[in-house]
């Protein structure tokens, strides 16, 4: 449970870093951020797979590359559910994106340093 509320914390975090670094994103307050964490990590466990396997010869067509339409429509989608976070559009969602899958990354693998 502990590993639970600690990825979510810094999924937040992620969040809020992100918001923070990219004029075409923010978030309002913390506990939004927590929501948004939330909210994306839902759609990621349960719309993006069903995406995935909608599109998979898009996705073959283009290489994989499709898979990053599908993570900015994840973006959007949460954005038009959470009032207190804002993005600008398609290409901001996209580089948002990718802002947290890096810092998920980073922040992962000091989880996972922090626990041994």
């Amino acid at each position: 449970m502990l590993s639970f509320i600690v990825k979510w914390v810094l999924s937040a975090v992620a969040v809020l870093i992100a918001a923070y670094i990219l004029p075409g994103v923010s978030v309002e307050s913390f506990w939004a951020a927590l929501l948004v964490a939330v909210i994306l990590s839902l759609f990621n466990a349960i719309l993006r797979p069903i995406l995935v396997i909608l599109t998979i010869p898009v996705t073959i067509l283009t290489l994989g590359l499709f898979l990053l339409v599908i993570n900015a429509v994840i973006v959007l989608l949460t954005d038009a559910m959470i009032g207190d976070f804002y993005v600008s559009g398609f290409w901001w969602a996209l580089i948002f994106s990718l802002v947290i899958s890096i810092l998920g990354a980073i922040f992962d693998r000091i989880a996972e340093g922090v626990g041994n």
